[in-house]
């Protein structure tokens, strides 16, 4: 029989999952026609992502997402700048240690088809982690019951297990990934545009499985991602990435209707919107050299493209203004409510209730907040909208 690990509500959901601050990341390329051979896909890149939360990172191809999720999953090391989680640096440990880490942040990847092994079976799939992690399940039995919970809370059919890959849909692969990602009980899951290569309809059936086990497990989520209106349907805060810096953060709230940076309004309103009366009266069309990561501007990094740029823009990297500070008014509104686990967790033979995982792992209590604070790098930012409008088009 398994134990059902009932989380403290306070302990689990209060204070910050994951803190990257300033981490830059450099590769050794081909040279390029301005000589330069060194790409820097991440320069002093710094976000947070509060327990139970859910951040959105968007922005254009080749501006570093994919790079930040690799380093945040141990698999590239960054130049400089520094990663904890829990305060825990995960690139100090070693052996044991890191083992035990790596159970807690777990990823589901963009291409359903490509991340499942042909050769094993959906069973096979979702179980395999627990073959190196061989504390978490000690029994066949504990295995096979924690198997069939899991295909049961992604919406799968215990039978499903014994098929393999090719006999599923998109969406069931993604759910099968889903519930791999779910195996070692993680506090934190990356997933890298989970759902950008289903149709739809099962997009919003992936989506709305994704918030389900939030609510019910209080997981963290990174949530990666090209398509505007999903991010603002399942984030709490949102991340903008723009060659390599995050060039304005806030509630997704703030992000989606109040822009500070000039980026982030011409990328909302290049968004479709199906209420007409929210659609802008013209688009930002954006002019100028879109850049090379590996030549990126002096100063800041969009002057090229942007219409408010001026001199200091091609000296001066902007310093990250809160929007108080870039002149707006700011409604001092509560923070959005993080999500609260149930007991739903079955993590061993640990005895009811327990505070530990099944080796005796005691689950941290972390102390501190997400930080919900709006602001962006921009010498210029944008002016205060009014009351129902929508940020002044250009081009």
């Amino acid at each position: 029989m398994t134990a059902t690990l009932t989380h403290d509500a306070a302990a689990s959901t209060a204070g910050t999952a994951l803190e990257v601050e300033n981490i830059t990341k450099t590769f050794q390329v081909q040279r390029s026609a301005s000589g330069n051979d060194r790409l820097k896909a991440l320069d002093g890149v710094s976000l947070s992502v509060g327990r139970g939360e859910t951040l959105g990172l968007v922005g254009e191809s080749g501006c570093g997402k994919s790079t930040l999720a690799r380093t945040l999953m141990l698999l590239e090391t960054p130049d400089s700048g520094s990663v904890t989680f829990e305060g825990q640096d995960p690139f100090s440990l070693r052996g044991k240690d890191l083992m035990a880490w790596r159970r807690r942040v777990q990823m589901v990847f963009q291409d359903p088809f490509a991340s499942l092994n042909a050769r094993m079976s959906a069973g096979e799939i979702i179980s395999e982690p627990w073959a190196t992690h061989r504390s978490l399940y000690r029994t066949a039995r504990e295995r096979d019951a924690r198997l069939r919970e899991l295909l049961q809370l992604v919406g799968l059919r215990a039978s499903d297990a014994k098929k393999s890959p090719q006999e599923f849909s998109g969406g069931q692969r993604q759910r099968i990934g889903i519930a791999r990602a779910l195996a070692l009980n993680p506090d934190l899951i990356i997933l890298d545009e989970p759902v950008s290569a289903l149709d739809l309809s099962v997009q919003a059936q992936v989506l709305n499985l994704l918030n389900e086990l939030q609510q019910k497990l209080g997981v963290s989520y990174l949530f990666i991602s090209h398509d505007l209106s999903v991010v603002r349907h399942v984030t709490d805060r949102v991340a903008v990435m723009y060659l390599g810096r995050i060039i304005e953060t806030g509630t997704t709230e703030d992000v989606f209707e109040r822009p500070l940076h000039p980026y982030t309004a011409a990328l909302m309103s290049a968004s479709p919107k199906l209420d007409p009366a929210a659609r802008p009266e013209e688009r930002i069309v954006l002019r100028g050299e879109l850049p090379s990561p590996l030549d990126p501007p002096s100063g800041c990094r969009f002057r090229t493209r942007c219409w408010k740029a001026q001199e200091i823009c091609a000296v001066e990297r902007p310093a990250a203004r809160t929007a108080e500070e870039s002149g707006r008014s700011v409604q001092h509104l509560p923070a959005p409510a993080v999500r609260t686990p149930g007991p739903v967790w079955s993590l061993g033979t640990g005895p009811e209730g327990s505070s530990a995982w099944p080796d005796g792992t005691p689950v941290p209590q972390q102390a501190g907040t997400a930080d919900f604070t709006h602001q962006a790098e921009c010498h210029f930012p944008m002016e205060e909208p009014a009351p129902g409008a929508h940020p002044a088009a250009v081009g």
